[in-house]
């Protein structure tokens, strides 16, 4: 196995950590889930482009005559980054003591204020940033505001 080999196994082998952190131990972590929401997605762009690279990538492998190993690393990420940047769904879990957005937990002490600007982004002010939550349905930021006044 040379380095290009290696390279990509490495990154399918963080591509399939994530994704089952992301469907398995989160929605665990932290106590029940009080709510999940679908987010929109924040840069579908680059998705398309990591995807379209790596087709260029198998596409020379493949018109080189490359080695088969490379091959089917390269359509395994392919598959991989299909289902991250695709098929999955960002998701907003509201938990008793906190939420996950992003895959970072962040207890509700931590939240200064919360707004509802004219687009229908709801903006959390922590310490030292802003969250965006930007919901699929615009419904979901009444069920959000209704499940943070029960938990607070």
């Amino acid at each position: 196995m040379d380095i290009t080999q290696l390279i990509i196994a490495a990154l399918i082998a963080l591509m399939a950590l994530f994704i089952i952190y992301d469907e398995l131990i989160l929605p665990r972590r932290y106590g029940v889930v009080r709510l999940r929401v679908d987010l929109r997605r924040r840069q579908p762009l680059d998705g398309l482009i990591f995807i379209g690279l790596l087709g260029i990538v198998l596409w020379n492998n493949l018109s080189q005559h490359g080695p088969q190993l490379t091959t089917t690393l390269l359509m395994v990420l392919c598959a991989l980054a299909l289902w991250v940047f695709w098929i999955r769904r960002p998701r907003l879990w509201l938990k008793d003591q906190g939420l996950f957005y992003a895959g970072v937990w962040i207890a509700y002490t931590r939240i200064q204020d919360m707004k509802l600007s004219e687009d229908g982004v709801l903006v959390i002010q922590l310490e030292q940033r802003r969250l965006l939550v930007r919901v699929r349905q615009i419904d979901d930021l009444e069920r959000i505001w209704q499940t943070l006044m029960e938990i607070r």
